[in-house]
């Protein structure tokens, strides 16, 4: 409908242009909106007040001749100049009529676009460190990237969704070594274990694992491990040196090869559990991309070389550092240290500088709010690095905090007293999971109530939005019993009939579904759509308690058949592009 609109509007441009009152070269094309107050109609246009200079006369003179030129339609009802210059349009009931055909035709189809088609994308979300498993916080950074790729996709981009692997560095080192300690414990070593290092009962699972399969092969005694290791902070000391003491003489005791092998084992079974449990989230990648592999492929030393070429390093107390204060930095940054080992950030300019090189036209990141202040100086790199920093974006994602009984519960990874996101799922569903987590923008903070989460009524809007899809079920389900036809017959000739309050007021919301997925895409705010579903299902519900559907006048039970088979089609539509079941039964 807004198409249909805008398509008229351009015509009439097209014979202003042609009656020597517009020049083609400088108008502005139309732009079409829902009007926001009814008693205005269905759509409205500035088009004459953004085109009245060009046009040399009054924006109410030029829309007059607009409206002149308009061509004429059976779907529009009325036409009208208000204010300054706006034009208002009003659909008949007709045009509303014709959608029903429409999204049944259609199908799964219906409100998909093509806005993006010929254009690649890649979305990176998630990639949480792999020393522990997904907790809640993650989940929400999963549903809403997860989301955000599907309504990329729906809109004709070409959605590549990927994980970046932090597998290498030091919280993998710090990783490894918190597994050989306890394994050293399954052997019967006494030792403290470090303030620093993980402690969650995954880490004991690990260990067992090794312990199992290789009993005492790589066992230490205790003394020898903590030989000349700087104190923990509980004995006076610094947690951080303690910990990068044990990394050291675990490499050192070890070797490479053993140290390697017990590395890959606590990395492989994290990353294996986070893989499961994404997938069981419903959410899949194209690729899960190793940090390890831009070192060996000599892709971070290749950032490094361009930015040194651009004049962009210096060197400083042994260390190299960018300029990332000359392209809006609050501080230069280390990418080599005076060790001479590449940092954390380095790998990520490779990392960002690879994803560009692959082609992609744009590039988003999902990122948790703590990494604010890592945006400006990833776009600083880019920029120096002589790429269009505007390719990239960083949609930064608040934790969910999350209740059960009023309380709330503490999400560490390093102490391991967390819920993880497979408990949440457990606990709740997937469904109810995925919706409440894009219910708002992800900058906002979220506090996920379980027990609303779990609650069978309308008060849980997953539940409510479902409950109007198997409501339609139902109806369908009776007219069975009742050996009632409802297959609607094709083409037009019943929806006439449908000329109740309630009825114009769906077709109405139905025929936005569109452009809320537009939207919802282009503006990254799966939220609009959650409110969209929402509001449907409340329409739906309000029709539902007002009205009889299985009449003994078939031509208007016909009709309002087709009315609900479309509102069960664009439920349907909506929540499978959240991730969310449609049952057929509550």
């Amino acid at each position: 409908m807004k198409s249909h609109i805008a398509n008229l509007v351009s015509k009439a441009l097209d014979q202003l242009v042609v009656d020597g009152l517009l020049d083609a070269d400088v108008v502005k094309a139309p732009v079409i909106e829902r009007a926001r107050d009814a008693s205005h109609g269905d759509f409205a246009t500035n088009v004459a007040m953004v085109n009245s200079k060009v046009a040399k006369m009054p924006p109410r003179d030029l829309a007059a001749r607009l409206v002149e030129r308009l061509p004429a339609s059976a779907g529009v009802a009325g036409v009208e100049i208000a204010g300054p210059g706006f034009i208002n349009f009003r659909l008949a009931d007709n045009a509303y009529h014709a959608l029903i055909p429409e999204i049944l035709g259609q199908g799964h189809a219906f409100g998909r676009g093509r806005i993006g088609a010929g254009k690649r994308v890649q979305v990176e979300f998630v990639s949480a460190n792999p020393t522990g498993p997904l907790h809640v916080g993650h989940g929400r950074g999963a549903a809403y990237g997860a989301v955000v790729a599907d309504l990329l996709e729906a809109v004709g981009y070409e959605v590549y969704r990927e994980y970046y692997v932090n597998d290498a560095g030091r919280q993998m080192d710090i990783l490894a070594t918190s597994v050989w300690l306890r394994y050293l414990e399954l052997c019967g070593e006494a030792l403290d274990f470090p303030s620093n290092g993980y402690r969650g009962d995954y880490v004991w699972d690990i260990a067992a694992t090794l312990h199992r399969d290789h009993a005492d092969d790589y066992r230490q005694a205790a003394g020898a491990v903590f030989d000349g290791v700087p104190p923990d902070d509980p004995a006076g000391g610094d947690k951080e040196a303690h910990i990068d003491g044990l990394i050291a003489r675990a490499k050192r005791l070890l070797g490479d090869n053993r140290y390697r092998f017990v590395f890959e084992l606590g990395l492989n079974v994290i990353l294996d559990d986070i893989r499961d449990d994404l997938h069981l989230f419903g959410v899949d990648y194209q690729e899960w991309y190793s940090e390890r592999s831009l070192v060996e492929s000599g892709a971070v030393n290749k950032a490094i070389d361009r930015l040194r070429d651009a004049g962009q390093l210096y060197e400083k107390a042994g260390a190299w550092w960018f300029r990332s204060t000359a392209f809006g930095d609050a501080k230069d940054r280390v990418v080599v240290r005076e060790n001479g080992q590449t940092t954390y950030f380095a790998s990520d300019i490779a990392y960002h500088m690879d994803k560009l090189e692959r082609g992609f036209d744009r590039v988003i990141d999902v990122w948790g709010a703590d990494h604010h202040g890592y945006v400006p100086r990833v776009k600083a790199a880019l920029q120096a690095l002589g790429d269009d920093p505007s390719r990239l974006d960083v949609l930064l994602v608040q934790f969910a905090i999350l209740y059960r009984g009023g309380q709330k519960a503490q999400m560490s990874t390093r102490s391991g007293d967390f819920v993880t996101l497979r408990e949440l799922r457990k606990e709740v569903g997937r469904d109810a999971a995925r919706f409440f987590y894009v219910m708002r923008k992800c900058e906002q903070h979220m506090d996920f109530d379980l027990d609303l989460a779990k609650s069978q009524s309308s008060d849980n809007p997953v539940y409510y939005v479902q409950y109007a899809h198997a409501r339609i079920h139902a109806v369908l389900r009776q007219a069975a019993e009742k050996l009632i036809d409802v297959e609607p017959s094709e083409g037009m000739g019943s929806l006439e009939r449908l000329s109740e309050t309630h009825e114009l007021d769906l077709l109405k919301t139905l025929s936005r579904y569109p452009e809320v997925v537009e939207a919802a895409a282009t503006q990254e705010e799966p939220h609009q759509l959650t409110h969209y579903l929402r509001e449907l299902a409340n329409e739906f519900h309000t029709y539902y308690n007002a009205h009889q559907f299985l009449v003994d006048d078939a031509v208007l039970r016909d009709a309002r058949i087709k009315l609900i088979l479309a509102i069960r089609e664009v439920l349907r539509n909506g929540l499978n592009l959240l991730g969310v079941s449609a049952p057929e039964q509550m």
